[in-house]
Parts: C-alpha cells; structure tokens; sequence
C-alpha cells in the first residue's frame, strides 16, 4: 500500500500572523537559518510579503528556494525550501518601492521594505 505520510516531518510552520509586526522579520530570519538541507518553513500570512521576499532572495540567494502553496487575499502560504547546493537563482518577483512595507502600509507587518 503506497500512504502519503500524515506528518511530515520536514515541514515547519511558521505563522507569522501570531508574531509582534516589530519582530517579525528578525523572527522569520531566525527560522530560515534554523532549517538544515532539504528542510522546509511553511510561511502563513495576511498579506503578500514582496518586501520580505526581496531580502530573502537578497540575503540567502538561490540557497532558500521560494514556493507559494496559497497566494489568495488574506491567505497567503509561501513554502521556503533550504536548497545549500542549488546552483540557479530562483526568480522573486521585486519588492514594489512605493509600498512603504509589506501589506502596502495598510494593516502589513510595518517593515520598510529595504
């Protein structure tokens, strides 16, 4: 009988929706620099962090690959894959300046988007 497993257990959910909005990207930071090869933070949100995206890509290159499981208003899933080996960039879409932060500066999570 071929199952798919109930956990698995290289998949970490990270809720960032229960993070204070002045911790959250050091907090998210911290998570991704906490998974080992091949292992995988489930990010959830409110809002789409293109900001966030964009120093991710920036600050870990191809070395976190990006997935969005849910890209829906208000829900918002994105996959980060640990990947040390990859040797591609993995295409992000880029930060919008004029948004002032993640969330558009309405109700996001206050960064400043740099």
């Amino acid at each position: 009988m071929n199952e798919l497993p109930i956990i698995d257990r290289s998949v970490f959910p990270f809720d960032a929706r229960g993070v204070a909005k002045r911790f959250r990207h050091a907090a998210i930071f911290g998570a991704l620099e906490s998974l080992e090869e091949g292992e995988t933070m489930r990010f959830v949100n409110d809002h789409d962090p293109l900001p966030l995206l964009g120093q991710i890509q920036q600050r870990y290159g191809s070395q976190i690959k990006i997935n969005y499981v849910a890209r829906e208003p208000g829900n918002i899933v994105i996959d980060f894959t640990v990947q040390l080996n990859a040797q591609e960039p993995v295409p992000a879409e880029p930060a919008p300046r004029s948004a002032g932060g993640c969330g558009g500066g309405g109700g996001g999570c206050g960064c400043a988007g740099t």
